[in-house]
């Protein structure tokens, strides 16, 4: 069934391809910008004056927030450590508060979350929703980010979109298949942690499916695999016909990342997307070869409206 939905964060990576999943399938999409809006289905709002326009929110049947500074954005200075914080955790309490006071509030919101909040590992089982929160800045930061949607759990079904590593032409795939075409493919340290990774394709219709699905809470958005961070440096390396012998030793890393080296590039986190097959929702690509070659043009890339 149709929809009317409010999307923020949509000139991001994510953002766009959700779009189009949501457009294509027949929904009907507003974009909430920060800008001077350039056509009529988009709507300005501003988050740091504490303000969304009522009239969008009464509007929708469903919110999507994407909203958040980059973690592929390195290093983490602390003034960029704070940026990120504060672009997820307050933008997210503007949301709230303006589903909370609503009269006719939305069905169901999605805000973005991360599999961070499982902190560094190492781990034998794998994470899934039920597992506590680890420790580290990821940690405490998605933590204060799903937090934030407390105002509004009265009003509406919130879920948390946990999601891990995205395999999209832009974002973590960059520095990797960069690096690939130099013949550098990296390892980073040992290159056993495992990487909770997902398609781009996928995730546009994991968020989708979540507005309609009996689902609440926090929800891994990952691939039911457990491959390690060598296996998808390799794949990137092999899809783009180049060697892979690269190998980052942790100190070196941590030397010139900090913070985001142990939380991101390091941090060992297995995680199962239970509550999402759970649902019913079913992966079209559990493949990283797959998932690279389609990110990377070099293979057919489906549509966002493939058959489900």
């Amino acid at each position: 069934m149709a929809m009317r939905i409010l999307l923020s964060g949509a000139s991001g990576m994510i953002g766009t391809a959700l779009h189009m999943r949501l457009r294509d399938m027949g929904h009907d999409v507003r974009l909430l910008v920060r800008r001077s809006p350039t056509h009529d289905r988009e709507v300005r709002w501003d988050p740091a004056a504490g303000t969304v326009p009522r009239d969008q929110i009464e509007w929708a049947d469903a919110v999507v927030s994407l909203s958040g500074a980059s973690l592929t954005r390195l290093p983490w200075t602390p003034l960029y450590r704070r940026t990120i914080v504060s672009s997820r955790v307050d933008t997210t309490r503007v949301m709230a508060n303006a589903i909370a006071t609503a009269t006719n509030p939305p069905r169901v919101w999605a805000n973005a979350s991360a599999v961070g909040y499982y902190g560094r590992g190492p781990r034998l089982d794998p994470f899934d929703e039920s597992s506590p929160k680890g420790s580290g800045f990821l940690a405490d930061t998605v933590e204060k980010w799903e937090s934030a949607t407390a105002p509004a759990a009265d009003r509406t079904r919130i879920v948390h979109l946990r999601t891990g590593v995205v395999i999209g032409p832009m974002g973590a795939l960059t520095p990797l298949a960069r690096a690939a075409k130099f013949g550098l493919s990296p390892t980073f340290d040992s290159g056993a942690q495992r990487w909770p990774w997902v398609s781009l394709f996928d995730e546009a219709r994991a968020i989708e499916h979540v507005l309609s699905a009996d689902v609440s809470g926090p929800v891994n958005i990952a691939a039911p695999v457990l491959d390690t961070q060598s296996e998808v440096a390799d794949a990137v390396a092999r899809q783009l016909h180049r060697p892979n012998w690269l190998r980052v030793p942790a100190p070196l890393m941590r030397l010139a990342l900090g913070t985001a080296a142990n939380d991101m590039l390091l941090a060992d986190q297995p995680v199962a997307p239970t509550a999402l097959l759970d649902s019913g929702f079913e992966f079209s690509i559990d493949n990283i070869d797959e998932a690279v070659a389609v990110a990377c043009g070099l293979k057919w890339k489906p549509p966002l409206t493939y058959s489900d």
